[in-house]
């Protein structure tokens, strides 16, 4: 009995910091959203935030290399609510290998992907997908508005941004994969779930995602027609 009871309380003790590492994570992807969001001319144009269907953030993905090399990172996606109002539960991203098409220096580097369209969303949530392979992508234009955005820009899936050492820029991403992150969605819902139903059911979002739903309202409320 003393056994069980030991072992009960490692695990209880487990969940716990797993849970705190999660929260901590979820907190760091809503302090980069807000930062980014601050950067006024500098940052992702607000038209084109306002069309995204979900978005991807992955704060400190980590570089194999300088110049080029293979790419870690662990992140959160949230989509639109039914309606288009409000923001999704977060569910639990890994993002790896692949190359950067830009590199702009720093050990760590903050990742925002915009998914434009339904068909982009649909891949995003399944088990795994490849940036510019199973899905198109294309580095995000900078500033305010999208008036400099390119054909391809204007077809790509998915709109790709980066930020290390105060410098904000697209970012190409091609040959990352993308695929759920199981470890960290049991940590945050207790249960293993599939990320399309932690998306597109209406699951209530764990209490440590609250800051992180709380900006995406504030900077873009609603889904622009």
């Amino acid at each position: 009995m003393k056994r069980r009871t030991l072992a009960l309380s490692l695990f209880g003790i487990s969940l716990l910091f797993g849970q705190s590492d999660a929260d901590k994570r979820l907190d760091a992807a809503a302090d980069m959203f807000t930062e980014t969001m601050e950067m006024k001319d500098q940052g992702i144009p607000q038209d084109l935030l306002n069309k995204s269907h979900c978005l991807v953030l992955i704060p400190g993905l980590k570089k194999g290399a300088f110049i080029v090399g293979g790419s870690f990172g662990r992140g959160f996606v949230t989509c639109r609510s039914a309606g288009g109002e409000g923001w999704s539960a977060p569910a639990s991203v890994r993002l790896e290998g692949g190359s950067f098409g830009l590199q702009i220096g720093g050990s760590e580097t903050d990742l925002i992907l915009l998914v434009m369209n339904e068909t982009g969303m649909g891949k995003l949530l399944s088990s795994k997908f490849t940036l510019g392979a199973d899905a198109s992508a294309a580095a995000g234009p900078v500033g305010r508005t999208a008036a400099a955005e390119t054909d391809a820009q204007m077809r790509a899936e998915i709109l790709a941004y980066s930020r290390a050492r105060g410098v904000f820029a697209g970012i190409s991403l091609k040959g990352s994969t993308l695929r759920p992150d199981n470890r960290a969605n049991k940590e945050l819902y207790g249960k293993e779930v599939a990320n399309r139903d932690v998306v597109t059911s209406g699951m209530t979002p764990p209490a440590g995602a609250s800051k992180l739903l709380s900006t995406l309202n504030k900077y873009s409320p609603r889904k622009a027609s």
